[in-house]
């Protein structure tokens, strides 16, 4: 039953219910809002990723560090 719940058709009538409702003049500001945002998330998510490596890499070092000086 659930394998079955989403049909190539019901994407069709979720498509045209996203037209009537927000008409065809503001689909195409939506998309580009859509695709700025993604851009910002994308960003953002790489700089976290590389301010964990670096801080993991600094942790590393640190540890590195103690166990020569003892």
């Amino acid at each position: 039953m659930i394998r079955n719940a989403l049909q190539p058709w019901h994407l069709l009538v979720v498509l045209l219910v996203v037209v009537v409702l927000f008409g065809s003049k503001k689909l195409p500001d939506a998309a580009r809002s859509v695709g700025k945002s993604l851009r910002i998330l994308k960003s953002e998510t790489k700089a976290l990723r590389e301010e964990d490596a670096q801080r993991e890499q600094e942790q590393t070092g640190q540890r590195t560090g103690a166990d020569v000086t003892s």
